[in-house]
């Protein structure tokens, strides 16, 4: 495998955003298409990496895809607990999926989790209908935690988020 996983660089910015929300767009998990309002948190990467860690699959200077490692409560997170690190916006390119750049980036941001002191879990947020991306978390050893599960819109009553959780 030649997929190379290191920090977004800013020239990378508006690359990766456009890439997560592309993603995000084409896999139909955003409810009101262009106009929905979290596609400018997709594409917003400075805002991110300006809270958190932005990591980014790259494979032969192609940039394939990407995430945002939160490593515990702040700015950037929906859900982690101060003993916990969070797994945000995992986003592949189409051009991408299938070669190992999803699961790359996950094990990446496991391999920080386990490197900050006092960590004990890795949590992230999916839609029911990530089921690749379901795979890949099953697959690293993440478990269902159905009891975290949440809804980011609760005006909205038919969008649950799923909780995954990874004990360290």
């Amino acid at each position: 495998m030649d997929i190379v996983i290191r920090p977004v660089t800013p020239g990378e910015y508006a690359d990766l955003g456009e890439i997560t929300a592309q993603a995000y767009l084409q896999d139909g998990l955003l409810d009101f298409g262009e106009s929905d309002a979290y596609l400018g948190e997709l594409r917003d990467v400075a805002k991110r990496a300006a809270a958190a860690e932005v990591l980014v699959a790259v494979e032969h200077g192609t940039l394939l895809g990407g995430v945002t490692f939160v490593p515990g409560p702040g700015p950037m997170a929906d859900m982690a607990r101060p003993d916990e690190a969070e797994i945000r916006m995992l986003a592949v390119a189409s051009a991408g999926r299938g070669r190992g750049a999803g699961e790359a980036l996950v094990r990446a941001c496991v391999d920080r989790a386990r490197a900050i002191e006092g960590c004990a879990r890795v949590v992230l947020s999916t839609q029911r209908t990530m089921r690749a991306a379901h795979r890949v978390y099953e697959r690293l050893g993440f478990t269902r935690a159905p009891e975290r599960d949440w809804n980011p819109l609760p005006e909205l009553d038919d969008i649950m988020l799923l909780t995954y959780e990874l004990t360290l």
